[in-house]
């Protein structure tokens, strides 16, 4: 695979306590993080279902950001037949990106070099939780009327839902901004 672009088709930062995300202009990454969101820091406590440690756990965060493609969103919403298409901001996520086919399956390691400077490198996939499934059963109407169930988003979402990371660089990241994509290169002596 070699280098993609893609662009910044919209931001959102997270306020603790709820799972909705608000629409920016702009976001500010740091070495911690996104100045103003739920996930900053360079630790945080590890969770109970998906975590190696026993929950509470202070541990590194691998969670600083996270970023989903805006085709994988509305293939997501054409599936469960919403009448308003989700956006990054409905499922959690501070940043929609295009133009980068399989952005979900994208390896550790992957950089996302940004035309403001930042650097970000990704650390896993984004795992649908059944929190956010029941959020959006509970939010979003369909075009039949049919009440989604409580399970739905996790099936139609399934490696599609998007990554996490860390911050490599700090810097801006701007709606429309253009945004580089590149795997991680092993070095001379490993090829």
């Amino acid at each position: 695979m070699g280098t993609m672009q893609g662009r910044v088709v919209s931001a959102f930062l997270g306020a603790p306590g709820t799972l909705r995300k608000d629409n920016q202009t702009e976001l500010e990454f740091t070495f911690d993080g996104i100045v103003g969101d739920r996930h900053r820091g360079l630790t945080r406590e590890a969770w109970a279902l998906t975590d190696k440690q026993p929950e509470g756990t202070e541990r590194r965060n691998e969670r600083q950001w996270s970023a989903v493609a805006q085709e994988d969103l509305d293939v997501v919403s054409d599936k469960l037949s919403l009448v308003t298409p989700l956006g990054a901001g409905d499922v959690a996520v501070n940043l929609s990106i295009e133009g980068v086919p399989g952005f979900s399956r994208l390896p550790r390691g992957t950089t996302l070099t940004f035309a403001g400077g930042a650097v970000l490198m990704v650390e896993e996939y984004n795992p649908p939780c059944s929190r956010m499934s029941h959020f959006v059963a509970e939010q979003y109407p369909t075009c039949s009327g049919e009440p989604l169930a409580g399970t739905d988003f996790i099936e139609a979402s399934k490696f599609c839902r998007g990554l996490v990371g860390v911050v490599e660089v700090p810097g801006i990241v701007s709606v429309g901004d253009s945004v580089t994509v590149a795997p991680e290169v092993l070095p001379k002596w490993l090829r």
